[in-house]
């Protein structure tokens, strides 16, 4: 069994989007290149029709691994999540205690992260080092160019 990932609605729809569309779009394409391969002769020596294979192999691997994050995925109800700790899709408030910088961050599933929207993985080490804080709590967060001290500001969903 698959490890069990929790997603947002939004994050659950584009992965299954994703999966259609590799399923559709994506097989015919590799269906085509293959078949143009094929219609260029002898198939002991086409590079082509060996390329076109082996990419409608790791087409299907990555189907076959979408599929298993989406059976195992579970759609996280935001009206339940618990502010009084950080946790998947809490909306946190953190200040840098060296240079005082704020940053806002929402911890969602790794697959849904995106810094530039302020979506951090709760894998990351700055989401493993916040899971479980309150507010007013510091999180000492090992990163790679050291240690960062980061204060709970605020919590919320």
């Amino acid at each position: 069994m698959g490890k069990i990932s929790y997603y947002t609605e939004e994050g659950l729809t584009r992965l299954k989007a994703e999966l259609n569309d590799l399923k559709t779009k994506g097989r015919a394409e590799i269906a085509r290149q293959i078949a143009e391969a094929r219609d260029k002769g002898d198939l002991s020596e086409n590079a082509e029709y060996d390329a076109a294979k082996d990419a409608q192999g790791l087409h299907e691997l990555k189907i076959s691994k979408l599929e298993e994050v989406v059976a195992n995925a579970r759609i996280l109800d935001e009206s339940t999540i618990d502010t009084s700790q950080i946790s998947v899709l809490s909306k946190v408030k953190i200040k840098n205690k060296k240079n005082g910088a704020e940053m806002n961050y929402t911890l969602v599933s790794e697959e849904e992260a995106d810094l530039k929207t302020g979506r951090i993985s709760v894998s990351s080490p700055i989401g493993k080092g916040l899971l479980g804080k309150k507010v007013g709590d510091t999180a000492e967060i090992k990163v790679p160019a050291g240690v960062l001290e980061f204060e709970v500001v605020d919590i919320s969903r």
